[in-house]
Formats: C-alpha cells, sequence, structure tokens
C-alpha cells in the first residue's frame, strides 16, 4: 500500500531499492549508495535537493535502525524519482510495527535537555509531505518522505 505519485504522459520513473543490515553501518551504506544513485539520475553532488534529500534519507534510515530494529531483520529502502516533475520519494520500511512514529502534525521540538527527538523535524522541513503505514505483507511500517526538486538539472 504506496502512496505513489500519478505518473504524468512522459514522464519517467527511475528507482533505487535495496535492504541493508539493520545497523548504523547499513544505514551509512544506504545514504552512500543513495547519494549515488540521485548524482547517476542528474540530482548531482554538492546541490541544494542533492544534500536535502540525502539528509532526510540519512534520517529515515537511522530512524529505522534506531526504533526498527528486529534482531535478524534487514531495513529496505525503496529510493525513486520522477522526471520531469522532479518528485523523489524514499521509502524506508522496517519489521517493527509497534514502535510507529508520530503522525506528522503530532511532530513536535523536544526540550532543550534532550539528546534526540530532531530527526523527524528535519524531515518535516524539508520534505514537501511523509508518512507512515504498516508495511504490507508482514510486520512492521513504512515510513516515507517525498521532495520536490523541480530546479533540479535533470527536470
Amino acid at each position: 500500500m504506496t502512496n505513489q505519485p500519478a505518473l504524468a504522459p512522459g514522464a519517467l520513473r527511475r528507482t533505487f531499492e535495496m535492504r541493508f543490515t539493520s545497523t548504523p553501518r547499513g544505514a551509512r551504506l544506504a545514504r552512500r549508495l543513495a547519494a549515488h544513485r540521485l548524482d547517476a539520475w542528474g540530482i548531482p553532488y554538492g546541490t541544494r535537493p542533492h544534500e536535502e534529500i540525502v539528509l532526510v534519507l540519512g534520517e529515515l534510515t537511522a530512524n529505522a535502525v534506531r526504533h526498527g530494529h528486529v534482531p535478524g531483520r534487514d531495513f529496505h529502502l525503496r529510493l525513486y524519482a520522477i522526471a520531469p516533475c522532479g518528485t523523489v520519494r524514499i521509502e524506508v520500511t522496517d519489521s517493527r510495527g509497534e514502535s510507529l512514529p508520530p503522525e506528522p502534525e503530532g511532530v513536535c521540538a523536544p526540550d532543550d535537555e534532550s539528546t534526540g527527538g530532531r530527526g523527524l523535524l528535519l524531515v518535516a522541513a524539508l520534505a514537501e509531505r511523509w508518512g507512515r503505514h504498516p508495511r504490507s505483507g508482514g510486520p512492521g511500517k513504512t515510513v516515507w518522505a517525498e521532495y520536490s526538486a523541480p530546479d533540479a538539472p535533470a527536470c
């Protein structure tokens, strides 16, 4: 049950998906491979869209490792871009369904003493929209975010 944007006539969808170990190393590898893929798709390193998409992706993969880890289970990353509109969608699926992030309208800033809880604030600030839904076909959840990059060179 993914909430994919409809394809306009003549639009091209580029997709990258892979499973990663639910470890900090797996999250770093997901971020690096996705950054490389974005560059190959025409959203080059060093541009604002590239940096912001990678930041959002990094937060979602780190959350999958920190809050969605189930021993022996991987997380799944799905990244796709739709040109020429410039929408990039990130989906991160983990196997832990009972540990849900708040709904987008329920995200609030942590107090000054907290050492965490700022990742979804970054996602909310940078993504055009984001959300969560139960994982289809099994236990867990998918947290997704969409970023509009109409000024990206590929568009």
